[in-house]
């Protein structure tokens, strides 16, 4: 059975990453829409009212306004998009984040690589996995 596609919400507020990542996700043959919020603010109103919801939501940890964590505490708070795929997609290698990252449900954690073309096949791969590979439930309207 063929779904229309479901956005991407990506969470970013360095707008160099931004682009790269809108960049990769296209050179992966990734054509789903991708919404960008900038700061945790954004993603909540993003997320928490999405119709439909996303296929996945990309999510930086450090963020104005509010931080990713908190972000990820309410997606999972939240009925109607707890079971939302949410892959942090980060610069920090610290271990609270990724220990405290995983405690609030991160379906996966990826630190973004420093080297460009690094980068890029690991935003296509994510692309890849979770707006094509990954089968989602459907939504029960509320």
């Amino acid at each position: 059975m063929m779904t229309s596609l479901r956005p991407i919400i990506l969470v970013e507020d360095n707008p160099d990453d931004e682009r790269l990542t809108i960049r990769a996700l296209r050179r992966g043959n990734i054509v789903n829409e991708i919404l960008v919020a900038r700061n945790g603010e954004e993603a909540l109103e993003m997320v928490l009212n999405a119709n439909p919801l996303p296929s996945v939501v990309l999510l930086d940890l450090k963020l104005p306004k509010v931080e990713g964590l908190e972000v990820l505490r309410q997606i999972r708070a939240n009925e109607r998009t707890h079971k939302l795929p949410v892959v942090v997609l980060t610069s920090s290698s610290e271990e609270g984040d990724i220990i405290g990252s995983y405690d609030l449900g991160a379906n996966s954690y990826v630190r973004k690589p420093v080297e460009t073309d690094k980068f890029t096949e690991a935003i296509r791969q994510l692309g890849m996995y979770w707006a094509v590979i990954n089968e989602l439930p459907e939504v029960r309207k509320p």
